[in-house]
């Protein structure tokens, strides 16, 4: 590769920077493989027309980066990187959070700290350390309402806001639009995180009837004709229709319809979190698509990479309210992490954030796999580029033990507890298969369930 030639036309900034930034791109994106020479330092010097100390300087800076190796008179090269291995790190917190999978090969670490340089010596850079507008800066706003308009919703600049994740998202939607007393259609699971948020505000949770494929439109309609509580109307319908956390139910088309239609006719908001979607198919139109002037849309993209990211879009249904929100986010959070919303905004952008989210949806394909290979078909639900499975269990305190029994094998398991909201829903566990537990651990995992559930004489037993 001594013929390597950087391409730093539209550099900014120092130039040995620029040829460092350059090697990074180039070892990212293929064009510069580990083992390959790089250049001596003097002969491309002259074929960019900078001086010797320049190329000196950044082939230093890439060493401390760690993209090259100094190996004396022999020249550099460029080093060869191991495929990032997270069983080789130090296992996080079990806090019993859903965590997506890191891919056997990740490539989101380089590409999130070359995207991060790219935005330090862009000429913006000054900016990304401010403080930014209540919603987020309207190039933020304007990447993000282009990837969800992309799904098939109205969502533009003006009516969708940034947030530092999904939670402060939904946060401000109850503050904005729900009051004490209001009553909230969910399923008869559903996530923690939305409860707490309920509680706080004295908004009150029912629960409706559901299947293996999500809610049943026709509970929801006779929750909405009679009243959900001593006659009190239902002022709102929170769902997952994708991936739903824990119950991994997916909605049909058929069913959203239903529910868009049933909402309307009742004035019912629909709040739709929709943090899994984009793994799918993408196929089923969302409510936000289906019912537009009642839906609060909020798309997490911390749960289709990765929760270091922090960042969130909010789709309101008009500007009115999109101001509103901004204002609520901005008085409880300020402002998503600036610089981590700069890198998302590149990647969404560049068509970057689409091949990081093929990354983690192979991952999601190759561990569903070992567990449909290992768990008996209908002993438990799972949606096909998901990262958490749902098992029925016949008993209570059941999930307990499965719990205490799986934890020390490094994967997260919560019961079903933590998630009911209807007292008379069956008692179940919900596994993730994400996370840093690499396929090994995982298949090890499952092989420990399936032992636990299906051949020890019924302790564990399934509801099939």
């Amino acid at each position: 590769m001594q013929n390597w030639l950087p391409d730093i036309r539209n550099a900014q900034g120092p130039l040995y920077l620029a040829i460092c930034a350059a090697i990074g791109r180039d070892v990212e994106e293929r064009r510069l493989n580990p083992g390959d020479r790089l250049p001596p330092q003097r002969e491309l010097a002259e074929a960019l027309g900078v001086d010797t100390g320049t190329v000196t300087r950044a082939y230093a800076e890439a060493r401390r980066q760690g993209l090259i190796d100094a190996e004396g008179r022999r020249g550099s090269f460029v080093r060869g990187k191991a495929a990032f291995d997270a069983s080789s790190q130090v296992p996080p917190f079990d806090t019993g959070m859903n965590l997506p999978p890191i891919p056997s090969s990740s490539s989101y670490a380089a590409s999130f700290a070359n995207a991060l340089q790219a935005v330090l010596e862009g000429p913006a850079a000054a900016n990304r350390l401010q403080y930014q507008p209540a919603g987020g800066a309207p190039e933020d706003r304007a990447a993000g309402a282009q990837w969800l308009a992309a799904s098939g919703m109205e969502a533009t600049e003006d009516n969708v806001i940034v947030t530092s994740g999904a939670q402060t998202a939904l946060h401000a939607v109850v503050s904005s639009v729900l009051a004490p007393g209001d009553i909230v259609c969910t399923g008869p699971f559903v996530y923690p995180g939305w409860s707490a948020i309920c509680r706080r505000r004295g908004v009150a949770i029912v629960p409706l009837g559901a299947d293996r494929h999500g809610i049943d439109p026709d509970a929801f309609a006779r929750a909405c004709e009679t009243g959900a509580v001593q006659s009190t109307p239902v002022r709102a319908i929170y769902l997952v229709p994708d991936n739903d956390n824990p119950t991994t139910a997916t909605l049909s088309e058929e069913r959203r319809r239903r529910i868009a239609e049933i909402a309307r006719r009742h004035d019912v908001l629909i709040i739709e979190d929709d943090p899994y979607s984009r793994l799918g198919s993408g196929e089923i139109p969302s409510l936000a698509a289906l019912a537009p002037e009642r839906t609060w849309h909020v798309a997490s993209l911390s749960k289709l990479v990765s929760p270091s990211l922090r960042v969130a879009y909010l789709r309101a249904p008009q500007l009115r309210d999109a101001l509103r929100l901004a204002t609520d986010t901005y008085e409880t959070t300020i402002m998503a992490p600036p610089l981590n919303l700069a890198v998302c905004t590149q990647w969404l952008n560049t068509g970057k954030w689409a091949s990081l989210v093929a990354e983690v949806r192979d991952e999601c394909l190759a561990r569903q796999a070992i567990a449909a290979g290992i768990l008996p078909h209908g002993s438990y639900e799972a949606a096909r580029a998901g990262y958490h499975l749902w098992i029925a269990l016949e008993r209570e305190g059941q999930s307990a033990d499965l719990v205490r029994a799986l934890r020390p094998l490094g994967i997260s398991v919560v019961s079903g507890e933590q998630f009911r909201i209807d007292p008379e829903a069956r008692h179940a566990v919900r596994i993730s298969i994400g996370g840093s537990a690499d396929r090994q651990c995982i298949e090890r995992a499952l092989k420990m369930v399936d032992a636990m559930i299906h051949h020890q004489d019924g302790r564990f037993s399934p509801m099939v």
